[in-house]
């Protein structure tokens, strides 16, 4: 790590500021994805644009920024860097403008490497921008998408209404950022600048520049013995189609028990590439690419879909699923713009058991990984998984025994990882040591339903709206929590966003009774809550089933809360939880806002909560226990203090 550097009097610094989810990576130390990159904010960089933020309300750029700041850059305007460690390669996470009808511009980014390195990028906001309530329009002047929803901002069901509500235009525009990479064409060494401009003259009126990331790509990847699709006529230029080609690589690979070997270029896929017992290897995520343009089909496919896209896809499970599909060491480049959720233009999907998906960039389409079970026994790790309209990654529907680990996921348009336990419950599943960042829907990592499932060693930060760093919900007609359920040695940070509908903060892990019960034994051990915006647990059940499911058996341990904009515990549901060694600081309201059930019983509220010992921080007061009614239903927020050492 570089160590901080000093204010220079210029809106910057004289050397390098890396963080790991704009943080000190000391703060997180252990946890999260291992990752090749460098990552420095540009509110941290040299500048003379304006940096925008902190804010953590949803529809503004700094919201959906990472650390909820960036720097905004008019044209002439520039940001700069100073490389950390050696390096050739860079990613830039920005935002610009959309069309005023929607869909998209193209606008020049100049960049240079200590004034000597010209070269440029065209950047986008073509994959960007939706507005309007779910699931979303790229057309900024619609109208209400579902005028028969409750909507927040009037307070009403405008379809229901006397007098229709005036709804300003664009509605709740979202989805802001992108980001782009680039080979520089030869190593630079720390020390160096890298200067982002946005030239005098462009299409784009403002340039946001979130943040750089800079790596040193090591060198393509040679598979010798390996089935080469150039020699099956696969186009290494992107002009024509490889899909063909690939295919007859496979089944050659298959003959002969060897791998496919994608060497580096660009290769044009417009559709979905059905796996099943073949070993694919690119020559790593930089040099080889697989890039598709969506397309609608002539008529709906018999599950919904309208369009298709470049994808690698294992037989349905109906069909008896895939296996032994082994997939590393190149991108996946979709052209996906809007959210369909009958279209299946993943980049990867179906059903692939005894598999392994490792070392992919997975970019632009709707959700990177979606797998419909039952399968059991994928490992997805070590990938980079960014700007999707939907989910990073979903095992959907008995997905067993199986791993998630060391990938790092940023701009989701849903859950970051999901599990998804619809129709047949996933279990025996891990989730470790992955990072999600900024998640402009939903949740960072989300549980629903399944049993003996484990989260352990992830960091979440900067969820936007409707959901939270860690989540466990009974919703969306999943199958029940049962057996374990254990969320170990993660670590949130400015988590707790504001629940549109409920008008009311979550916690950073938030435990959810909406369809049934959360009945597992829920172990919540180790982990560090940082910077929360609102609460940093919530237990909850909605208000029509709040008499009839429950939390019941959840157990805090070795648990650190730094900073809370309310309460450390926030219980507006049945139940009841115990709490051993959870120390706190920074806590913005009373500890323990209990509301129970909300029928406010003269024997104490209906959730009880168990003081096992070494809590610290007074936030667990013996007047508290076990079900003092302290009910606030929606608090004054304190701004915290910045996570520090503990």
């Amino acid at each position: 790590m570089a160590a901080p550097a000093r204010p220079d009097g210029t809106g910057g610094h004289r050397g390098p500021v890396v963080t790991r989810a704009a943080l000190d990576p000391a703060l997180v130390a252990g946890r999260g994805a291992a990752v090749d990159f460098d990552e420095q904010e540009a509110e941290n960089a040299r500048t003379d644009g304006e940096v925008i933020g902190p804010d953590r309300t949803p529809y503004t750029l700094p919201s959906e920024a990472s650390g909820r700041k960036a720097v905004k850059l008019l044209p002439g305007q520039y940001v700069e860097f100073v490389l950390p460690r050696n390096a050739n390669a860079l990613t830039v996470r920005y935002s610009i403008p959309d069309a005023p009808g929607g869909g998209g511009i193209r606008s020049p980014l100049q960049v240079s490497v200590s004034g000597r390195h010209q070269t440029s990028m065209t950047l986008t906001s073509e994959y960007s921008w939706l507005y309007n309530q779910y699931p979303f329009t790229n057309d900024p002047q619609a109208d209400l998408l579902h005028p028969d929803w409750w909507l927040t901002e009037c307070s009403c069901v405008p379809a229901e209404a006397e007098e229709p509500p005036q709804i300003s235009k664009p509605f709740r525009p979202t989805h802001f950022y992108d980001e782009q990479r680039l080979l520089l064409g030869k190593t630079f060494r720390a020390g160096e600048r890298v200067r982002l401009t946005v030239p005098a003259r462009g299409a784009a009126a403002w340039t946001v520049v979130d943040l750089l990331d800079t790596e040193l790509v090591k060198p393509a990847y040679v598979d010798r013995r390996g089935v080469n699709v150039l020699r099956y006529g696969a186009d290494p230029t992107g002009r024509r189609d490889a899909a063909p080609a690939i295919e007859r690589a496979m089944e050659a690979a298959r003959r002969s028990d060897r791998a496919v070997y994608l060497p580096p270029g660009t290769y044009s896929v417009s559709r979905h590439i059905v796996v099943d017992d073949v070993t694919i290897r690119g020559a790593g995520s930089w040099h080889t690419v697989v890039k598709g343009r969506q397309v609608t089909l002539d008529e709906p496919a018999p599950d919904g879909s309208l369009h298709t896209g470049v994808g690698f896809y294992g037989r349905s499970a109906a069909d008896g699923g895939s296996r032994d599909v082994h997939l590393s060491g190149f991108a996946i480049e979709g052209d996906v713009r809007e959210r369909i959720d009958t279209d299946q233009v993943n980049g990867v999907g179906g059903a692939m058991s005894d598999s392994t998906v490792d070392g992919l960039y997975i970019h632009h389409t709707k959700v990177g990984l979606w797998f419909d079970g039952p399968m059991s026994n994928v490992r997805v790790t070590n990938n980079v998984i960014t700007d999707q309209i939907a989910d990073a990654l979903n095992f959907h529907t008995g997905v067993t025994d199986s791993l998630v680990h060391n990938n790092f996921v940023r701009n989701t348009g849903d859950d970051g990882l999901a599990l998804w336990s619809e129709k047949s419950a996933n279990a025996g599943n891990v989730v470790s040591r992955n990072t999600v960042q900024s998640p402009v829907l939903a949740n960072g990592i989300a549980v629903y339903g399944g049993r003996d499932n484990t989260v352990g060693g992830n960091l979440v930060a900067d969820p936007v709206r409707e959901g939270s760093g860690l989540h466990a919900g009974a919703r969306f007609g999943s199958e029940p929590f049962a057996g374990s359920l254990d969320f170990t040695d993660n670590t949130t940070v400015r988590a707790g966003t504001l629940d549109l509908n409920w008008r009311i903060g979550l916690g950073s892990i938030w435990f959810y009774a909406l369809d049934g019960s959360i009945d597992a034994d829920v172990r919540v051990t180790g982990d560090h809550y940082l910077d929360s915006t609102y609460n940093a647990i919530m237990l909850v059940s909605e208000y029509g089933v709040k008499d009839r499911y429950s939390v019941p058996n959840v157990h805090f341990k070795d648990v650190r809360v730094d900073g809370t904009g309310t309460s450390v515990v926030s219980a507006r549901v049945k139940g009841s939880a115990t709490f051993e060694n959870v120390d706190a600081r920074g806590v913005g309201a009373v500890g323990v806002n209990n509301c129970g059930s909300f029928n406010f019983p003269p024997t104490g509220s209906e959730f009880t909560l168990a003081d096992r010992g070494g809590n610290e921080g007074g936030w667990l007061a013996d007047w508290l226990l076990p079900n003092t009614i302290t009910c606030d239903d929606r608090p004054p927020v304190v701004q915290p203090p910045a996570p520090s050492p503990w």
